[in-house]
């Protein structure tokens, strides 16, 4: 089976900008949105401004990539929580999220076959959270939202 994953933290915010964001903590963000930026149909037109973390390196497990982006945060958790806080007391909609996404069968992602036992292969399927990481949610107020897809074609159309 094919799986390509990644996980990134962000702070979101329906009027206040990623750079104001990364002002406040001293850290720029490695994506952002800009709320109404896009305008070409069919996309979706951002609702909010985010400011974001990613960790997108293959071969990790979710944990390990997570892992990844806490380290860089833990250094500004206090600026974090205290930027979490103002964002959804002052603005409606906004706050932090710890987000995970996982598409299945992809076909571009990474191939997961391990008939080969010569070969290592990492099990990306399973992971889990430490008290590291729960804590730093529960610190910065942050949720953990987990959208995992199905790609895999749909043959009955032909």
């Amino acid at each position: 089976m094919q799986v390509n994953q990644y996980a990134y933290f962000a702070l979101f915010s329906r009027s206040i900008p990623a750079s104001e964001m990364a002002a406040v903590l001293g850290l720029e963000p490695d994506e952002t949105t800009v709320r109404g930026s896009r305008r070409t149909k069919p996309k979706a037109i951002p609702v909010r401004h985010c400011w974001k973390i990613v960790c997108r390196e293959p071969g990790l497990r979710v944990d390990e990539q997570i892992a990844r982006i806490i380290e860089r945060l833990a250094p500004h958790t206090a600026t974090i929580a205290a930027l979490a806080s103002r964002l959804d007391t002052e603005d409606e909609g906004s706050g932090a999220v710890l987000e995970v996404v996982r598409y299945f069968n992809d076909q571009e992602a990474e191939q997961h076959d391990h008939s080969d036992a010569a070969i290592e292969t990492p099990n990306l399927f399973g992971w889990h959270l430490g008290r590291e990481v729960l804590g730093f949610l529960q610190a910065t107020g942050a949720v953990l939202d987990v959208d995992e897809y199905d790609m895999t074609p749909d043959y009955a159309e032909d």
